[in-house]
């Protein structure tokens, strides 16, 4: 494992190099590789044949030798040219940033949805590589002569091929957004809000939404433990129900293959109605994470006159926080960190308060009106009561007067029942 330390980008990086070293181990070890050998390499300039310096290529080689490695993974993007000459240099197969973390999805996927995605953003990125997989594949067969040479016309061949997948891919991804977005409709309908849990990977996502849904989603300590996004309905403290989403965690330098890739799901967050960064309180690079986290939403961020979902931070992990670190934290957030509410998803700390906080932020949504209902729309009074807070309630001769606060949604379902126009208080 080899994270190159890049002069030119030390003063706009977040982490130092060995933390980013330690952060690329732990990915590799989210899918049992073998961590025999370890280094953050300097590198004063970048170069465009192998990225390192000729001297630390040959240097490396030796360690690589020694350790007997068979696969190097470099924690960077690396152009197709320089990952195929350290492959020559070294004798070994060499993977990308980019190349590890597909390799991580392609081992998590379990849905038709995720295999899909994963499937997308691993030939999105192996079709700029097809020079070298045909490179590789020409020395052993050689020259057939034909117009353009081998390589081209099967390069060409390939390349065809997978642009057709990728065009398959696509439909089969549209039509799955197609269908999350009919269950968004519905979910409106009935006004059921959905509340998005985003966060850095390992942040505890995943056991956050155990403790909240009382399910039993995978919620290991482990980069990438979650792939597939997964939603749960869940009863708010007022007694409303509300749809809780477990994503897909992010990671610093999220490859573009899987932004893209993933735009289905990140739907979710875009159109949910409240979006929770769940963040690691107890992780020396908390608020590095949240600026990566912050990076991928801004790319999501809706544009023209849409309105973006209001957004909490909790702060997760307060288990694992010393006397001392729990006093620093509970002093930054009380000095207006957005309202961060510190929460343990192990030991419970903080649940509570975390989901009167879900109600407290969906309930300002609502509006009060003064509905008059006649006497023979029982079926719609009968629904007010189950999905609205009654504030008062008057009744006549000829028709029922409620001071009642409703969705949105809900005001106008319910107008059309009444005897006369809703109102507004």
């Amino acid at each position: 494992m080899l994270h190159p330390d890049v002069r030119s980008r030390r003063a706009e990086r977040r982490r130092d190099a060995s933390a980013r070293l330690e952060e690329a181990v732990g990915l590799a070890a989210a899918i049992d590789l073998d961590i025999r050998f370890a280094e953050a390499v300097n590198v004063s300039q970048i170069r465009p044949a192998t990225f390192f310096g000729s001297g630390a290529v040959d240097r490396l080689k030796a360690s690589i030798e020694e350790h007997e490695i068979l696969v190097v993974v470099v924690d960077t993007a690396l152009s197709p040219a320089q990952q195929q000459n350290l492959e020559r240099a070294w004798k070994c197969k060499v993977i990308d940033r980019t190349g590890l973390i597909l390799e991580i999805f392609g081992a998590r996927a379990r849905t038709r949805e995720g295999v899909l995605q994963v499937e997308l953003a691993a030939l999105t990125y192996q079709r700029s590589r097809l020079v070298k997989a045909w490179s590789h594949l020409e020395r052993q067969r050689g020259g057939a002569g034909f117009l353009g040479g081998p390589g081209e016309s099967q390069i060409e061949s390939d390349r065809r091929a997978i642009d057709e997948r990728i065009l398959s891919l696509k439909r089969d991804l549209t039509e799955v957004k197609r269908t999350r977005d009919l269950h968004r409709k519905a979910r409106k309908r009935e006004s059921t809000p959905t509340i998005a849990l985003v966060g850095y990977t390992n942040a505890g996502k995943s056991s956050l939404f155990n403790r909240l849904t009382e399910a039993d989603v995978v919620a290991k300590d482990q980069l990438f433990a979650t792939l597939d996004p997964t939603m749960r309905g869940f009863t708010l403290p007022s007694g409303r129900r509300a749809i809780l989403s477990d994503t897909v965690g992010f990671v610093s330098d999220l490859p573009h293959e899987l932004v893209e890739a993933f735009q289905a799901t990140l739907e979710e967050v875009k159109e949910a109605d409240l979006v929770v960064h769940v963040r690691d309180a107890a992780h020396e690079d908390s608020d590095a994470q949240k600026q990566d986290v912050e990076d991928v939403l801004a790319k999501l961020a809706p544009t023209g006159d849409e309105i973006a979902p209001p957004r909490i931070e909790v702060l997760n992990k307060a288990d694992l926080l010393s006397v001392e670190a729990r006093e620093l934290v509970v002093n930054r957030t009380s000095r207006g960190n957005d309202g961060a509410i510190l929460v343990s998803a192990q030991t419970g700390e903080g649940i509570e308060t975390l989901a009167q906080h879900f109600d407290d932020i969906l309930g300002r949504r609502r509006r009060t009106v003064e509905l008059h209902l006649p006497w023979s729309e029982g079926a719609a009074l009968a629904r007010i009561y189950e999905r609205g807070e009654i504030v008062e309630r008057r009744d006549t001769e000829a028709y029922v007067a409620l001071t009642v606060r409703l969705e949105p949604e809900d005001v106008e379902r319910y107008t059309r029942h009444m005897v006369e126009p809703p109102l507004p208080l």
